[in-house]
């Protein structure tokens, strides 16, 4: 599953605060910025395991009986669920439930044929980049900030990204 890209105000903003982390006055050196914002906003959902911006998702899973978890958290809402083709399944013939952690569960009661479903839904921790938890937001703008100054350099990233983080951090076995 590819995550969907982010929206351009939450990468605008963001670089916006690695530029004030930098202490970048001009609008030359945007667009570098700009992919390495998107490089630490995506390593950081990576290492949380949480979708930070309230996006839509789309995932495929097994149309059987058993109750399946989708794979990005916290799940907002789950709004459709249709057959490999992209037909709506109708609501009879399966089931939706979102729990307490966040998680997203679908289970097909009456797959009618169909192997796969897909779903969609929407996820995410913040409507947008100012109503992220500071950590957080700290953490990308840092790894940013460091991404950016390193490029021709190279070197491990700061040890505060990964201490930042790590309350948030997701953990499947």
């Amino acid at each position: 599953m590819d995550a969907p890209p982010f929206a351009a105000g939450v990468l605008a903003a963001a670089r916006d605060a690695a530029k004030a982390h930098l202490r970048i006055a001009g609008s030359a050196e945007d667009d570098a910025l700009t992919a390495h914002v998107a490089a630490a906003l995506a390593l950081c959902e990576a290492f949380t395991g949480t979708s930070l911006v309230t996006r839509e998702w789309q995932e495929t899973l097994p149309a059987d009986r058993g109750w399946r978890r989708l794979g990005t958290t916290p799940v907002v809402a789950i709004h459709s669920v249709s057959d490999a083709g992209g037909v709506a399944m109708p609501a009879a013939s399966y089931a939706i439930d979102l729990d307490a952690f966040g998680q997203g569960w679908v289970r097909v009661t009456a797959p009618g044929g169909t192997r796969l479903v897909r779903v969609g839904y929407r996820a995410g921790l913040a409507a947008g980049w100012d109503a992220l938890p500071a950590p957080i937001a700290q953490g990308v703008v840092l790894l940013a900030a460091h991404l950016f100054e390193a490029r021709a350099i190279g070197g491990a990233p700061p040890a505060a990204v990964a201490a930042l983080w790590r309350p948030w951090r997701r953990v499947r076995l």
